[in-house]
């Protein structure tokens, strides 16, 4: 394995995807292979809140989206987004965005 495999960066990482799953994040990988890309959501009594871990670098993404019970042309309104590398993205998704009730099951 390579010093990077076993850094730091990974060890944070991990803490910070165990802290999404306990905050309701349901992760799948949408890519096959041990280190394909990951998508989780999150289905809350206000938001939809969704992350897209592509790697280390900077293809990773999050989106925070308030949720309505009217029918939204192209979709649902972003109230808060984070790109950047994984690290950044979790950390801000974990840590700034509100947890609250979540609905089981995901959407």
């Amino acid at each position: 394995m390579s010093a990077a495999a076993d850094g730091p960066e990974l060890t944070a990482a991990k803490r910070l995807l165990d802290l999404a799953k306990s905050q309701g994040f349901a992760f799948q990988r949408v890519a096959p292979g041990p280190d394909g890309p990951l998508f989780a959501r999150r289905e809350t009594l206000e938001y939809r809140d969704e992350i897209y871990i592509g790697g280390f670098g900077d293809s990773c993404y999050a989106t925070r989206a308030r949720k309505s019970s009217l029918i939204v042309p192209g979709g649902l309104p972003v109230t808060a987004r984070v790109t950047g590398d994984a690290l950044t993205v979790l950390h801000t998704v974990v840590s700034d965005w509100p947890t609250e009730e979540f609905l089981s099951g995901g959407g």
